[in-house]
């Protein structure tokens, strides 16, 4: 065998197979497909962290660093409602172990370094999961991906200007003989966690504007609970602010409420797009029993074929043996 054959078989052999058009993949590919999504999102997730954890106290491009801007609204508030704990009377938060400041940098670099990197791992996503999916499914999941990333990060701005007013209520209540000396930990866990809880609440609408294309929910439905569902958004923002303050639960509801009305008009339109019809047997009462339509039936005769009479079937040659 000459040395050119050798060298084809082997880049022959490197060569990967050409995919078949309809997406399909052994299981063996599909592994391999998600190992190679993975690294691609860890390395993003690498990189940006990388890039958050400079941030944090190094200004880039001009911008205030990360620390700034996440201490911001409680710097913002009254001397008189937070304790000096610099010698040069700089907003500064306490720490209260050797490795607070560290990991509290650390903590805050990821999370900023996975939404720096979201592009890239939301990407991977949509890569992984497009080859199984019809091109109008592609379409629907590209603009799902798309809308919740716009609703999380609107969520996520938001509760950053609602903590300024939530700490306000919460750090002056008894500031006649307290004042209020927060460490990172604390003040960090509290922020992070309302933008998280706002970011996620604000998909709500678009859960409901998904399941009424699917067909599960309809417009006559969610008018028909509206008072229901305000009342329960109200509730929900009661208990899941971090805070328990009025100003935040308030704004959360609010919000959501805006945004579940959009919703529901969403499907009034989408509805009437599909020309859907309520049943009638939906409005009748639990304790009446729904009408039946008579089934019309032709009442015409149907001819019957007549029968044909042997004796005057034609001759054959069975009948000149006999």
């Amino acid at each position: 065998m000459s040395t050119s054959d050798t060298t084809k078989k082997r880049l022959g052999r490197v060569k990967r197979e050409k995919k078949p058009d309809d997406g399909s993949m052994s299981l063996v590919e599909h592994i391999q497909e998600l190992r190679l999504r993975l690294l691609i999102s860890l390395a993003a997730l690498a990189v940006g962290t990388i890039v958050g954890f400079i941030w944090y106290q190094q200004s880039l491009f001009g911008l205030p660093t990360l620390g700034d801007i996440l201490r911001g609204p409680y710097c913002n508030l009254p001397d008189t409602a937070r304790a000096d704990l610099s010698a040069d009377g700089e907003c500064k938060l306490l720490a209260t172990g050797p490795f607070d400041m560290f990991m509290l940098r650390l903590k805050v670099g990821a999370l900023a370094g996975s939404v720096f990197a979201s592009p890239v791992w939301l990407a991977q996503v949509w890569f992984f999961i497009t080859p199984g999916l019809k091109k109008n499914e592609q379409r629907w999941t590209f603009s799902f991906v798309a809308i919740a990333v716009m609703l999380f990060v609107f969520g996520a701005i938001l509760a950053y200007f609602v903590v300024a007013y939530g700490l306000e209520f919460l750090l002056t209540i008894g500031d006649e003989t307290q004042v209020a000396a927060l460490s990172g930990t604390q003040y960090y866990k509290f922020l992070l966690a309302l933008l998280l809880i706002f970011g996620v609440s604000f998909e709500v609408p678009l859960i409901l504007a998904m399941l009424n294309i699917v067909g599960l929910v309809s417009y006559q439905q969610l008018k028909e609970k509206r008072r229901l569902i305000i009342f329960l958004l109200f509730v929900f923002a009661a208990f899941m602010t971090p805070g328990q303050d009025p100003v935040s639960m308030a704004v959360l509801a609010t919000a959501l409420t805006l945004l579940v009305e959009c919703a529901i008009q969403f499907a009034r339109i989408n509805d009437k797009r599909k020309n859907r019809q309520r049943p009638e047997w939906l409005d009748v009462d639990d304790d009446k029993a729904s009408s039946i339509e008579p089934t019309p039936v032709d009442t015409a005769p149907t001819p019957t074929p007549q029968r044909t009479d042997l004796t005057q079937r034609p001759p054959t040659d069975f009948d000149d043996v006999l």
